[in-house]
């Protein structure tokens, strides 16, 4: 979810418990769970063999070198490579990892792919004044078409090492049109390439042609690696101690499982819900369903069928869960908001006593997850919402049985036609020929006069995942039974299909985020069915007044592109009872609406911007009996936009704090933190800018907190000298540090004994801060990596990176900790 842009978003992790009971404490144990530092489990030699050859060791060899790695489907390559780069982060600040679909189009994937690179490797730098965060240098490349972004990447990268990932290649011509716009910058660069074709690999990485290219043959693992990562997912842990009746029939799983880490994984998550003795049953079962020759002859064939197992031994709703996963295309990063939110829409998740929907929806992801049947994306630097990807392999066979059953109808891409007269849920994937899409060519009857192939008056959901849009969109109006309409990211979306969703009378989930629509009707009031309405990073200054009649809305989510948050939240709030999240959005000066705020009694997010105009006292105040009577808030942000900057002030006369807070966001002046921070006992992760902190006002309210497991300080957060970890500054989980540019003091100093947890450190250095000193490092014995960043040609950062080093290196090898940079660029 997209946040405050003048706040580094704390992250949005569990917050849907029901306004009468506490977080459930396993989503709390999961945000505090130490997570293993991105160690890989059977495939360290052939890590440190890649590792090796990439790495730029050889004195004067500047040209850009290619390494493949070929294997088929689930033989570990993607995990290899992400390991790779891991390792190489030091040596390489400059990383890209982007996946390349299977149908990839020159004509039409090459943009959004040089943009995906592009993003990656260049990094958001605030510079206003008043802390605000820019998008990045990137925010004029909209209307770039290959070329241009080409030419751009290529100037950003004109003086920088880079590794870039091109992971899934399948064609000789795909590795062909995107070798041709990746730069030649004669910095010991390097690219590496993923396939399952060794002939793709030898055109990309060709021996003959410069010396230094490199092919990797995944191996199977070896049968004492298989054993430690079945181990390590079966039961947690390597050294994990199990029963010993299982050790036969293990050995007899592995052995069928050929060595192969997806197949090894799968199995694995299945049976770790059957540790106990007498599972033994389940095991032999699961063993006899296994029923590929695999130990002889490794297959692609073999791994589908024991995913298939996998697959058939999950609960039954969360197969529904799963089967839903094929609307999205191959490699698409699905928000965590945006799926659980669908889930609940379709009615996938089912109602169970003293939990919310999106609570129940959420046990099923983290189940999907613990099975690794889906896998969730490292959260970037500004925290935004996790998103999660399916493996191919897996999503193929998802598509498979969803089409088989008519789950869901898909067209475009790879899918030329449809089997079912009838159909409910149908996506539209993305074509090189936009106008292949007609309703003509589909087959369909949208005028009610003919009876064809196809009749897509039964469509309950429309997912668009065409970027130019499809005809069809222009007769949504005729879409009458619809009750999902997901247009995200879509650019032939205009104002007039606004117009037709506004007739969908049974709408009940409705994203338009990342369109360029600028006006929503007055007629959006009549979706009296609409659950979730999504409208961010769009054109819009506002939303009707007619919004507030949506009495069954939950999700509210509303963002201008860009910074200015001009939608004033309107009189008539309180009818929306059902309101669960809303941002970003603007108090006015307004004490009713401010009173109206505290009527929403099932309120669980809320990202507030104040300011901008003359707020009342009086206004102020019932902001501030309206967050104490909001028991159910779990996540609160707060901006104060005003140019005086002395608006939030008004957090010291809380009669109560909103105590369930698992997330909040503090940006602009306040003289101190309020004490009642300190009680937050669930609080998970805290933001903080500027706020002009001053001693220990920083830490010391915080160290305490039970739960805190990131705390990010940005722009003029603290405004002394010197900032001073203390002892008694526990933090007993603190696992994330992160300061922010004009943060740090002339001094940062750990004393011994504080932040004992703490895993990484982050530090946004300045050219002008050469004089910083950073002090008691070794205290940090917990410490995995510090990452430093700053503009390339800044002698403060060099001379901190000198620094930080030489303590790493005085550490024992065993304990040391990684330091890397990243640029501006």
């Amino acid at each position: 979810m997209r946040r405050s842009p003048l706040l580094p978003a704390p992250q949005m992790l569990t917050s849907t418990a029901s306004a009468a009971a506490a977080p459930n404490q396993h989503a709390l144990s999961r945000a505090n769970e130490q997570p293993e530092h991105s160690r890989v489990v059977g495939i360290e030699d052939q890590v440190d063999t890649l590792a090796g050859r990439l790495s730029p060791a050889v004195e004067g060899e500047r040209y850009l070198k290619v390494f493949s790695v070929v294997g088929f489907g689930g033989v570990g390559k993607t995990t290899l490579a992400m390991e790779v780069c891991r390792r190489l982060e030091p040596e390489f600040p400059c990383q890209a990892f982007v996946s390349v679909s299977q149908a990839f189009e020159p004509s039409r994937d090459l943009k959004p792919l040089l943009r995906r690179v592009l993003e990656q490797i260049v990094k958001t730098k605030a510079e206003n004044e008043k802390g605000i965060k820019e998008e990045g240098s990137l925010g004029d490349i909209d209307g770039l078409d290959a070329d241009l972004l080409a030419r751009k990447l290529a100037h950003k990268v004109k003086d920088m090492r880079y590794l870039i990932v091109l992971d899934d290649v399948w064609t000789v011509r795909t590795w062909e049109s995107i070798q041709s716009v990746l730069p030649e910058n004669n910095c010991n660069s390097r690219i590496i390439v993923t396939t399952r074709m060794e002939t793709v690999a030898k055109v990309c990485s060709p021996a003959s042609i410069v010396k230094g290219h490199f092919i990797h043959y995944m191996e199977p693992l070896k049968l004492e690696d298989s054993k430690k990562l079945f181990l390590s997912r079966a039961f947690g842990s390597v050294d994990a101690s199990y029963p010993t009746e299982f050790n036969d029939v293990m050995d007899n799983i592995l052995r069928k499982c050929g060595g192969l880490p997806l197949a090894i994984v799968s199995i694995a998550s299945v049976l770790a819900g059957y540790k106990s003795s007498g599972s033994i049953d389940k095991w032999e079962t699961i063993c006899k369903s296994i029923v590929s020759q695999m130990e002889s002859n490794p297959t692609l064939e073999g791994i589908r069928q024991i995913v298939t197992v996998s697959f058939n031994h999950l609960p039954h709703e969360l197969k529904g869960c799963m089967m839903y996963l094929s609307i999205f295309p191959e490699d698409y990063e699905i928000s965590k908001d945006r799926l659980l939110c669908r889930w609940i829409t379709e009615g996938l998740v089912l109602e169970k006593q003293g939990l919310t929907q999106m609570e129940v929806a959420e046990s099923y992801l983290d189940e999907l997850l613990s099975r690794n049947m889906i896998k969730a994306n490292r959260l970037d630097e500004h925290k935004r919402d996790q998103s999660y990807q399916v493996h191919d392999l897996l999503l193929e066979i998802m598509v498979s049985k969803s089409l088989e059953a008519n789950f869901v109808s898909l067209k475009g891409g790879r899918y030329d036609g449809m089997s079912y007269d009838r159909i409910r849920r149908l996506s539209i994937h993305d074509s090189a020929d936009v106008g292949a899409y007609s309703t003509s060519k589909v087959k369909v009857t949208v005028d009610h006069r003919g009876t064809e192939e196809v009749n897509l008056q039964h469509v309950r959901s429309l997912s668009m995942f065409q970027l130019q849009g499809h005809k069809l969109l222009d007769q949504l109006g005729d879409f009458s039974l619809l009750r999902v309409l997901d247009l995200e990211g879509c650019e032939g979306v205009t104002n007039k299909h606004v117009r037709y969703a506004c007739q969908l009378h049974l709408l009940r989930f409705l994203s338009m985020k990342n369109t360029n629509i600028s006006v929503v009707p007055p007629q959006i009031g009549n979706l009296e069915h609409l659950q979730t309405l999504d409208v961010r990073t769009t054109l819009l200054d506002h939303l009707p007044e007619t919004v507030t009649k949506l009495e069954r809305l939950e999700r509210l989510k509303f963002s201008k592109r860009g910074l200015d948050i001009k939608w004033v939240l309107p009189r008539g709030l309180s009818k929306i009872k059902a309101l669960r999240d809303v941002g970003l959005v603007r108090l006015g000066n307004d004490s009713q609406v401010a009173r109206e705020v505290g009527e929403l009694e099932l309120l669980q997010t809320l990202d507030l911007h104040i300011g901008h105009e003359t707020v009342d006292e009086e206004v102020l105040r019932q902001l501030a009996l309206s967050l104490s009577k909001r028991y159910s808030l779990r996540c609160l942000s707060l901006v104060d936009i005003s140019s005086a900057g002395k608006m939030l002030n008004f957090l010291h006369d809380l009669p109560a704090p909103p105590r369930l807070l698992r997330s909040l966001g503090i940006s602009g002046g306040i003289s101190r933190l309020p004490s009642w921070v300190g009680s937050l006992t669930y609080l998970v992760d805290f933001a903080m800018m500027g706020t002009y902190l001053v001693g220990d006002e920083l830490l010391g309210v915080l160290c305490e907190l039970p739960n805190l497991k990131t705390l990010r300080a940005s722009w003029k957060s603290y405004r002394e000298d010197e900032l001073v970890a203390r002892t008694n500054h526990t933090f007993p989980v603190l696992r994330d540090l992160w300061f922010g540019e004009g943060v740090l003091p002339k001094v940062l100093r750990f004393e011994e004994g504080c932040m004992a947890k703490l895993e990484t450190l982050e530090l946004r250095i300045r050219s002008h801060e050469l004089e910083t000193s950073i002090v008691g490092i070794e205290h940090l014995t917990n410490l995995k990596m510090i990452t430093l960043k700053g503009d390339k040609d800044n002698p403060a950062l060099y001379h901190r990176l000198s620094q930080l080093k030489d303590e790493r290196d005085r550490r024992p090898k065993s304990n040391q900790f990684q330091v890397a940079v990243k640029y501006y660029l």
